[in-house]
């Protein structure tokens, strides 16, 4: 595996320059079905080396906006101990001004990044893509446990909930279902992304776990649930978002991977690439314009240069 993202060349790849930095966290303390999530971030950062770098529908390679492959987070002696290095390492790169995306791991690692952007953007939106709540206060006896991974969220962000299909009926006493977007609603109602967008705040940070898709496209995650998103569906609602918001930043969580299956770990793979393509698109494409327009100045200079050698 190379020492880049996505096997980026080095010129990209550099803290100093990049615009986009990238956390890896190999956590699985406490999940509790399937085992694996800890080795979603090596899955994903081997499925990505094997991605073509441009991107068809918006037109750009997002990869030359410069992505630093930040240190993992290894912090595992305990659930809190891995969200206090969750979230300094994640409010560090914020403060250097970068736009800071985080892959783990099971999902109560997003406790850790929610309160990091919590703190660094006013008046927050958390939007919560999952097929469960995570709204227990606490969970075999941790309030750090992944189902109570928005919990301190929906009590100090504007939480929006995408694709829920799975709950306990505690976690309705905290749940705000104004704010909640039910799989089997989304499935009969075709204004749910404007509506859910429209709840939105300026600053938006996106937690999106895997398990939000259906099982079909996503089969490799610690808790799958039937009847989730499709791929192109939610490209179109991610991409509407990062439209019409100011998306601060984004993890990626609960990747499984199976040795037997790798079409999951390809699927995280390009769906971390688009949701760069869609935050940097407008910028990409005046970079090219910008390129081109250099390019053909220098063309007509040329043919200048070489009609007044011929006098």
């Amino acid at each position: 595996m190379n020492n880049t993202y996505a096997g980026i060349p080095e010129e990209f790849a550099k803290l100093e320059s990049a615009k986009i930095v990238l956390i890896p966290v190999p956590y699985d303390g406490t999940s509790t079905w399937q085992k694996g999530a800890d080795k979603g971030p090596k899955a994903f950062l081997e499925a990505s080396e094997n991605m073509e770098y441009y991107d068809i529908e918006t037109g750009t390679e997002v990869y030359q906006q410069g992505v630093f492959l930040a240190d993992a987070v290894t912090e595992n002696t305990s659930p809190e101990a891995m969200i206090d290095a969750v979230h300094q390492v994640t409010k560090k790169y914020i403060k250097k001004n970068k736009f800071v995306t985080i892959f783990g791991g099971e999902h109560s690692i997003s406790i850790g990044t929610i309160r990091a952007f919590n703190e660094m953007f006013p008046s927050l939106t958390v939007l919560h893509i999952d097929a469960h709540a995570d709204l227990r206060k606490e969970y075999d006896g941790s309030k750090c446990n992944h189902a109570c991974a928005v919990y301190e969220a929906s009590q100090n962000t504007n939480l929006i909930q995408v694709g829920i299909r799975s709950m306990d009926i505690m976690e309705k006493t905290v749940m705000d279902e104004e704010k909640t977007y039910f799989a089997h609603d989304m499935a009969v109602d075709d204004t749910w992304m404007d509506s859910a967008i429209d709840q939105m705040t300026d600053n938006v940070f996106i937690t999106f776990d895997l398990d939000a898709l259906d099982p079909s496209i996503m089969p490799s995650t610690g808790t799958p649930e039937p009847g989730g998103l499709l791929w192109y569906e939610t490209l179109e609602f991610l991409k509407q978002v990062f439209e019409e918001k100011n998306v601060v930043g984004f993890d990626i969580v609960e990747l499984c991977p199976n040795s037997k299956e790798k079409s999951s770990d390809f699927l995280a793979a390009k769906l971390y690439y688009k949701m760069l393509s869609y935050k940097f698109m407008d910028e990409a494409i005046d970079n090219e314009y910008d390129n081109t327009y250099d390019n053909s100045k220098q063309k007509t200079n040329a043919s200048k240069f070489s009609d007044e050698d011929e006098y």
